[in-house]
């Protein structure tokens, strides 16, 4: 009986697996998950591509071609580049050339604007590289990558420091006159101090540019770009956009709203020049930082989220970065014309170089030197402060 039962168990056994066999020779085959990202697959779907070898082209992501960025960026970046270049180093270099010349540093803006026209004169030195770069290709080597691309953040955010800097010391001498006048001295060595620390500070943020910079070789033409992943991405266009624009820029708004409430409030024949003055650096601020700030933004958050997948609207908005970038780059050429030129003491020590380096004669300079004299009434203004480039008096 038990033999009986061991046999009948045996032939079971034999009988599912014969069974199962079957089933493994009649079943469907299936392509690699790689041919098909679906997780789950029709059988007729797959018997119809199969059979008929078609491929579907539109599964596959084309390349973006942006010739025609690149061609806009050869004849348009050279020549805006080239212009704000010369104009803003000789602006920038009469400034420097000035101060030192005259040893005028006696106030706290005094420093600031010499320590802002030379980081304008570090910016506009990187713009002769970047202009090469996109003409032809990098071809100044590794190091020239980093010292170009660390050389341009240090003098991006110094720069944008300095005149929030101005703006605050703006407000000091107008707003509180008499407490700025009785620590006149103490004032410029803290001014120097201040100076000194946002160099440091615009160093320790323009780090990600002196790491992450580095000569690559893309379709066999060499070029100086940034490597960055997503997070140093998230904070390099953070820290421009909050330091470089948002940060300056409150500042710069509540101070010369406060400015302007107290010129208002004096007995002062000028104030209206004045607050002319300080309505056109607010306004040149934003005009010119304020389209490229915004774009960059856009082109962060499509960077970070890979939602750009229109290649023409991605073209777009490289033709957009790069007028609003060139925008942005001319406040170093309006810089000397808004905060150094206006000084009527600067202007006058301007006029007596030019006339001590032979391009002006002393019967012009008495004309052009006394086209604004200078009275007692004057002196007493809030609106001009005759030791001090602070002067808002045309």
């Amino acid at each position: 009986m038990m033999t009986g039962f061991r046999r009948a168990l045996h032939d079971t056994l034999l009988s599912l697996g014969l069974l199962s066999q079957l089933c493994l020779c009649t079943e469907i085959p299936v392509t690699a998950s790689t041919e098909f990202p679906t997780s789950t697959y029709d059988y007729d779907y797959l018997s119809e591509e199969t059979s008929s070898d078609v491929m579907d082209y539109n599964q596959f992501v084309q390349q973006c071609q942006k010739e025609d960025v690149r061609s806009f960026r050869k004849s348009f970046l050279p020549a805006i580049y080239s212009v704000i270049c010369v104009l803003g180093v000789v602006g920038n270099g009469l400034v420097v050339i000035t101060y030192i010349y005259f040893h005028r540093l006696r106030t706290m803006t005094d420093v600031y604007l010499l320590n802002l026209a030379i980081a304008d004169l570090f910016f506009l030195i990187t713009l002769p590289f970047w202009a090469v770069n996109v003409v032809q290709h990098w071809v100044f080597g590794q190091i020239m990558c980093k010292v170009v691309y660390g050389l341009y953040r240090v003098s991006f955010f110094s720069g944008m420091l300095l005149l929030m800097c101005i703006s605050i010391d703006r407000y000091i001498s107008i707003v509180l006159a008499a407490s700025a006048h009785r620590h006149r001295t103490k004032a410029v060595y803290c001014s120097k101090i201040v100076s000194m620390c946002v160099w440091l500070v615009s160093i320790l943020l323009a780090t990600p540019e002196l790491h992450f910079s580095q000569q690559t070789k893309s379709d066999n033409i060499l070029q100086c770009k940034m490597r960055l992943t997503n997070d140093t991405l998230i904070y390099t266009a953070s820290a421009q956009l909050a330091l470089g624009f948002f940060v300056p820029l409150a500042v710069m708004l509540f101070c010369y709203c406060v400015i302007i409430k107290t010129l208002l409030l004096a007995r002062n024949f000028e104030k209206h020049k004045a607050i002319k003055v300080i309505i056109a650096v607010v306004l040149v601020f934003l005009l010119f930082q304020l389209p490229y700030n915004s774009v960059m933004l856009i082109d962060t958050i499509n960077d970070v989220n890979s939602t750009m997948t229109d290649c023409e609207l991605s073209k777009r908005m490289n033709i957009a970065l790069d007028i609003t970038k060139s925008l942005a780059y001319v406040r170093c050429c309006l810089n000397p014309f808004l905060y150094a030129f206006i000084g009527v003491k600067f202007r006058t020590d301007l006029l007596k170089l030019m006339k001590e380096m032979g391009c002006m004669s002393s019967e012009r300079l008495m004309r052009y030197a006394n086209i604004k004299p200078t009275g007692p009434a004057k002196r007493g203004s809030i609106a001009t402060d005759t030791e001090s480039t602070t002067t808002y008096s045309p």
